[in-house]
C-alpha cells in the first residue's frame, strides 16, 4: 500500500469498528463508537507530535518535563457533516485544540462537492491541521476540503478517516502527494453509487438518524 497511508490496526479501534459495521448498531451506539474510535485515532496520529522541556517544580523536585513544543495548539478541521462525530472524540483527547469547519455537499448528479461554508481560525498559518472526515471515498470532498485548506498556509497537515477506499486513496494521493492519511481500515471498492464496499453505510446518517 501507498506509503502515504498509515493503517491504524489497534485491536481496540478494530473492535469498536466491527460494531460501527454492523447494520443492528442503533444511532446512539453508532454516535459513542464513532467518539470513542476518534479519541483512539486522535492517540495514534498525534504520537510524534514533537515535544520541549521546560522546568517545573512537583511538590518534591524543580525537574525539566515534557510540553507540548508548538506554541499554537492543533486545529480539527471538520468536513461537515459527518466529520463531527470525529470532532467530538478528538476534542476529549484534545479539549485544547483549535476547530474549523468545511462544509461540503456532493452533488448528487456529479457526485462533485460544493463548498458552501469555511471557516478556520485566523492564525491557521502559525498552526498543525487534522482534517477529519468518517469516509474515504471517491476522495472528492477530502481533495476539495485539502485544496480549500493549502490556501490558508497551515504549518501541516494531516487527512484523518476511519474507514478508506482504494479509489478514494488513488485519488487523494494523485492530487495532494505531500499529505498522509491515518485510516482505520482500507475496504474493498466503492459501488456505483460511490459507497465503500463492504463499509457501514452512510457515516452522517447512522451519526445523525436521518435515514
Amino acid at each position: 500500500m501507498h506509503n502515504q497511508v498509515t493503517i491504524i490496526n489497534h485491536p481496540l479501534i478494530q473492535h469498536k469498528l466491527t460494531l460501527m459495521r454492523k447494520a443492528e448498531t442503533t444511532t446512539a451506539e453508532f454516535r459513542v463508537l464513532i467518539k470513542e474510535i476518534s479519541l483512539l485515532l486522535a492517540y495514534e496520529v498525534t504520537r510524534d507530535l514533537p515535544v520541549k522541556y521546560e522546568l517545573i517544580k512537583t511538590p518534591l523536585a524543580p525537574m525539566h518535563a515534557p510540553v507540548l513544543a508548538p506554541d499554537k495548539k492543533l486545529v480539527i478541521v471538520s468536513i461537515q457533516r459527518a466529520g463531527q462525530g470525529i470532532l467530538d472524540g478528538m476534542l476529549e483527547l484534545i479539549p485544547a485544540a483549535r476547530v474549523g469547519h468545511i462544509g461540503l455537499y456532493r452533488d448528487p448528479k456529479t457526485l462533485i462537492p460544493v463548498e458552501y461554508y469555511f471557516k478556520v481560525p485566523q492564525d491557521v498559518d502559525k498552526r498543525d491541521v487534522l482534517v477529519v472526515d468518517p469516509m474515504l471515498a471517491t476522495g472528492n470532498s477530502a481533495v476539495a476540503a485539502v485544496e480549500r485548506l493549502k490556501s490558508t498556509n497551515p504549518m501541516s497537515i494531516r487527512f484523518v478517516c476511519i474507514l478508506a477506499a482504494p479509489e478514494g486513496i488513488e485519488h487523494f494521493t494523485e492530487v495532494h502527494p505531500d499529505i498522509p492519511i491515518y485510516t482505520a481500515a482500507i475496504d474493498d471498492h466503492l459501488d456505483e453509487n460511490g459507497y465503500i464496499i463492504p463499509g457501514l453505510g452512510d457515516a452522517g446518517d447512522r451519526l445523525f438518524g436521518t435515514k
